[in-house]
C-alpha cells in the first residue's frame, strides 16, 4: 500500500444522494492523516474506509457551509471517545470561529480531545515541519473559503560512486547531506556534486471556488489535484453565479497549472453520471479521474 493515499469519503455537493456522501476527504501521508471538510456522516464514511479517528492527526475546514463541516461534531467527539493521545490541529477561517465553537460544543459529551485550534487569517505557509510545509490562500465563493497545499521538501539522493569518489564514507555522507556541504582533504564538496535531486510531493486541495488566480497558485506543478466541479459546461453562467467550478473550468485550473493528476468530486445532486465530468475535463487535462464515494488514489509514481 502507498504511504500517500488519497481517500474520498463523500463526494455531493449542498446536499447527500442516494450514492453520495456529503463531502468528506482523507489523506494519508506517510505518519499523518489529513481530515478534509468533513460534511455529514463523515464518522460512518470513515468506517467503511478504514480510517479511524486516531488516525487522524490534522483537520482542513475550507469554509463554513453545512456540506463541508457538519460532520466535524461527531469526528472531534469520537476523537475524544477513542482518547486519542496525540493533538490534533484544525485549520479553519478565523471569520468562522463561531460557527467552529458552535460545531465543537453542539451536544453533552465528555470532551478529553486534544485539539489545537488554527484559524487562518493571512494567506501563505500556516505550518512548517522538518520534511513538509502546508500552505492557504484564499478561493472566490459565497463564503470565505480557503484553499490548502502540502509540499514535501525537496531532498537529495547520494549516489555511492560518487561518494566513494570524493572519499566521503560514513557519518560523512548524513553530515553531507544535512548540512550541503563538507570539507574533504582540504577541499569542499557540495552535496549537488554526490547526488541528484529528488523533488518533494504535492498535493493540493481546491473547493468552492469560482476561477481565481489563488486556485492556479494552489495547483502550480502539484502531483495531485483535489478540485471541485459541481456542474459541467453547459451550466458554466451558474457556476459562477453561485461561486463554483465546471469540470472544463477544474481543467483549465490543472493544465495551466502544470498538475499532474486532476481529481474531480463535488458533483451537483442533478447529475447521475460522474463519466460526463471525466469525459470533459479530459479534452483539456488528459490525466483526469472522478471519485466516487470510498474511491481511493495512489499518488502518482515519482518521475
Amino acid at each position: 500500500m502507498s504511504s500517500r493515499r488519497f481517500i474520498a469519503l463523500g463526494t455531493a455537493s449542498q446536499v447527500p444522494t442516494r450514492e453520495r456522501n456529503h463531502n468528506g476527504y482523507f489523506l494519508r501521508w506517510d505518519a499523518e492523516g489529513f481530515l478534509f471538510d468533513p460534511g455529514e456522516g463523515t464518522q460512518r464514511q470513515m468506517i467503511f474506509a478504514d480510517v479511524t479517528a486516531s488516525q487522524i492527526t490534522k483537520i482542513f475546514i475550507t469554509h463554513f457551509h453545512g456540506d463541508h463541516c457538519l460532520g466535524l461534531s461527531g469526528v472531534l467527539q469520537r476523537i475524544s471517545l477513542d482518547r486519542v493521545p496525540h493533538d490534533v490541529q484544525i485549520f479553519y477561517p478565523s471569520s468562522g470561529e463561531k460557527y467552529l465553537d458552535n460545531l465543537t460544543n453542539s451536544s453533552i459529551y465528555y470532551n478529553v480531545a486534544n485539539i489545537e485550534k488554527v484559524p487562518l487569517a493571512k494567506e501563505g505557509v500556516v505550518f512548517r515541519s522538518a520534511d513538509y510545509v502546508i500552505e492557504s490562500y484564499k478561493l472566490e465563493h459565497s463564503a470565505e473559503s480557503w484553499g490548502y497545499r502540502i509540499k514535501e521538501n525537496d531532498s537529495v539522493t547520494l549516489l555511492p560512486e560518487k561518494l566513494e569518489e570524493f572519499g566521503i564514507r560514513g557519518r560523512d555522507a548524513g553530515k553531507l547531506k544535512a548540512e550541503g556541504e563538507i570539507e574533504i582533504g582540504g577541499k569542499t564538496i557540495s552535496v549537488n556534486q554526490c547526488g541528484i535531486e529528488k523533488r518533494g510531493q504535492s498535493f493540493a486541495f481546491v473547493m468552492d471556488t469560482r476561477l481565481c488566480a489563488n486556485a492556479f497558485r494552489l495547483a502550480k506543478d502539484v502531483d495531485v489535484l483535489v478540485c471541485e466541479s459541481t456542474y459541467l459546461q453547459a451550466e458554466t453562467a451558474e457556476a459562477i453565479s453561485h461561486g463554483h467550478l465546471t469540470a472544463a473550468q477544474a481543467a483549465q485550473i490543472a493544465s495551466d497549472s502544470n498538475a499532474n493528476l486532476l481529481v474531480l468530486t463535488h458533483f451537483s445532486q442533478r447529475y447521475q453520471n460522474i463519466q460526463d465530468f471525466v469525459t470533459e475535463a479530459k479534452k483539456i487535462h488528459y490525466n483526469s479521474i472522478a471519485v466516487k464515494d470510498g474511491d481511493f488514489v495512489d499518488f502518482p509514481k515519482r518521475k
